[in-house]
């Protein structure tokens, strides 16, 4: 299909204790991507879309740290999953 958007993704992590910075554990376009979506879901891991973000992470390798000029929109993701997190376990 002409024009049609390809689906990007990544999936990020934070180790305080180990990282500067959050990093890229996987990426990528097409296939790739969905095949990112499907592992999160499957996994019971929230997935939060940001089209412009995982425009940017999708290009990164594996084991890259996120660019700065992409910290703030990791950090309110990751805020918000540690949101979702603690909601889960509260109601356990």
């Amino acid at each position: 299909m002409k024009g049609a958007k390809v689906r990007r993704a990544a999936a990020v992590a934070y180790r305080p204790a180990d990282d500067a910075a959050p990093r890229v554990t996987a990426a990528g376009r097409g296939l790739v991507a969905e095949r990112i979506l499907e592992t999160a879901r499957a996994a019971g891991i929230p997935v939060r879309e940001d089209a412009g973000l995982a425009e940017v992470l999708s290009h990164l390798d594996p084991g890259a740290e996120i660019p700065p000029e992409t910290y703030r929109a990791v950090a309110e993701i990751l805020a918000f999953l540690y949101r979702v997190d603690r909601d889960a376990a509260r109601h356990r």
